[in-house]
């Protein structure tokens, strides 16, 4: 008997719109699979519904995830969480969904919350000896001291929405001038900062995943985009090169490796996730780990998966089956 899988996707923040491009992604390869009944559920803060292929909406009971589609009741069996940004990547949909017992493809609560917390999550790791830039913190409201920023993380150095992906709320500050705007920038996507050193390195991408019961680490991919940085536009208009496997030494891509899998382990991880580091000094540093990575063909995840050897059907059916478990 067919197993019905929800695919969520939207969401509420600025990360939206590829999110339903991961999400319709990952709909059609399931579709391609006929071992699993598809739905396209749309998470709105307005609205949650249920997408027909005829692009009818039917909304969905929040008391038990289900919906009623020309008066039959469907219930889910698992949850494919394609949700970029809050609430599928910062614990909110896991926890409502792990209170309903509901099975799903991602992290747990608790790991979603603290890998969506830059600061929180970097806090963590750190005590592990795990690399990573020279930061400062800033809540709205606090006031701000220019100086003793540039004293702690230097010039240029990265402001970031402490909460968000996809480089939104990011700016890359060369004086001191330009910390204002920096922030107001970063502010529209959350209301606590983080400011961090410039790393002058090589900048590549590792994605880890379960797979077939076990911890995986995907063939690395090194960034370089066309722009200042890796900014939205060199990661979804075109404007970088995303290039697997890396160019790196092969002692490089060890090291990287293990650390991305020991990242992984240390916060008792699930699912998927994809972490960023530079080089500074032969020495990875963690930027981020992402718990719902891009889903879409020419995102990083799928490019490695497929460097491994492993089609879009067989890794998101994979990940319903690792869920299920």
């Amino acid at each position: 008997m067919k197993k019905n899988i929800a695919i969520i996707m939207g969401g509420y923040s600025s990360e939206y719109e590829i999110s339903l491009r991961s999400g319709n992604v990952v709909y059609n390869a399931l579709n391609t699979l006929e071992v699993y009944n598809s739905y396209r559920i749309h998470i709105f803060e307005n609205k949650w519904v249920y997408v027909s292929d005829a692009s009818e909406e039917f909304p969905i009971d929040k008391n038990d995830f289900s919906v009623v589609v020309n008066g039959e009741k469907i219930t889910f069996d698992c949850v494919f969480n394609a949700i970029h940004g809050s609430p599928g990547e910062d614990g909110y949909m896991q926890a409502y969904l792990e209170l309903l017992k509901i099975p799903h493809t991602s992290c747990g609560m608790y790991q979603a919350a603290l890998t969506f917390n830059k600061r929180d999550c970097l806090s963590v790791l750190k005590p592990y000896g795990i690399k990573t830039a020279e930061s400062y913190y800033i809540n709205f409201g606090d006031v701000v001291d220019e100086d003793a920023i540039i004293k702690k993380v230097g010039l240029p150095c990265f402001v970031k929405a402490n909460r968000a992906g996809s480089s939104f709320g990011i700016s890359k500050v060369y004086k001191k001038e330009a910390f204002k705007e920096a922030l107001e920038v970063a502010y529209k996507e959350d209301d606590e900062v983080i400011i961090e050193s410039f790393l002058d390195g090589i900048e590549v991408s590792v994605g880890v995943i379960s797979h077939q019961g076990e911890t995986k680490v995907l063939p690395i991919t090194e960034i370089v985009s066309e722009n200042d940085f890796f900014d939205y536009k060199a990661k979804y208009l075109g404007q970088s090169q995303e290039i697997t496997p890396a160019r790196i030494s092969e002692a490089d891509a060890e090291k990287v490796s293990a650390l991305a899998k020991k990242v992984y382990q240390i916060l008792k991880m699930t699912g998927f996730s994809r972490s960023e580091y530079i080089f500074k000094d032969g020495e990875p540093h963690l930027l981020e780990v992402n718990t719902v990575p891009g889903l879409t063909k020419a995102s990083i995840l799928p490019q490695q998966a497929e460097a491994a050897g492993i089609s879009l059907e067989e890794l998101f059916g994979n990940a319903i089956e690792e869920a299920l478990k």
